[in-house]
């Protein structure tokens, strides 16, 4: 009888200790909803990646058919945060330095406005740029190439002819006023930007000869007219 009884504990014991690993096997496997959703998203990324590559590659590829066709989307995805252009292989130095300068104004409940004094937006990038080993490429470029944009697609009167220069009138705008806001705080209604031209000398000869002088070219001085700010920009 013992004996009958220990060999039934025996299989009891063995039969438990079969079914102990299976459970935990069964638990430590992974929701079929979380592998599920992993490789949704995965799915997702891959496809905005391949067709954001296309996009930019018909951008930059010589006009086409399907570029001519599309052009209102690619330039709707492309402009302006990612711009392409080919000076990286053929580069075009500044030939002059640019100071983009900010002012705002707050009207009064009683109608007047009070106008602050000049922020220099330039001098800003300039001081985060200068002694760092690594700067970073919204403090290289965002501003100069926000106002390089703008004075391509606008010209001298300052009005936007195409929903592209309307685009990026918009991203100059909340630029100087993100970069205002988080020089002075308080709020305000409207903004104006102030840009000064220098040109820059020419360098000399590498022989050393010197070139005869040339009357240096004035200082060009051009102001914006005044936009309209959100009150929730101006926050």
């Amino acid at each position: 009888m013992l004996g009958g009884v220990e060999s039934t504990h025996a299989k009891d014991s063995q039969q438990g200790g079969d079914e102990g690993p299976s459970r935990n096997r069964g638990n430590s496997e992974p929701p079929r909803l979380l592998i599920a959703g992993t490789g949704v998203a995965v799915a997702l990324c891959l496809a905005v990646t391949l067709v954001h590559v296309l996009l930019v590659f018909l951008y930059v590829a010589p006009p086409n058919a399907i570029s001519r066709a599309y052009s209102q989307q690619i330039n709707a995805w492309v402009q302006p945060l990612f711009s392409q252009n080919w000076r990286l292989f053929a580069p075009d130095p500044q030939s002059v330095n640019r100071q983009v300068s900010a002012r705002v104004g707050k009207t009064a409940p009683n109608g007047t406005t009070h106008v602050s004094d000049w922020i220099d937006l330039s001098s800003m990038d300039d001081s985060a740029v200068k002694h760092n080993v690594f700067p970073s490429h919204t403090s290289q470029n965002m501003l100069r190439r926000a106002w390089n944009s703008y004075a391509e697609t606008h010209g001298t009167d300052d009005r936007p002819h195409s929903e592209r220069a309307a685009l990026i009138q918009e991203y100059l705008r909340n630029i100087a006023t993100d970069r205002v806001t988080a020089q002075r705080g308080g709020t305000f209604d409207s903004i104006q930007l102030r840009v000064t031209t220098v040109h820059i000398d020419s360098p000399r000869p590498a022989d050393g000869s010197r070139q005869a002088a040339a009357a240096p070219a004035p200082t060009a001085t051009r102001y914006l007219p005044w936009w309209k700010v959100d009150s929730h920009e101006a926050q």
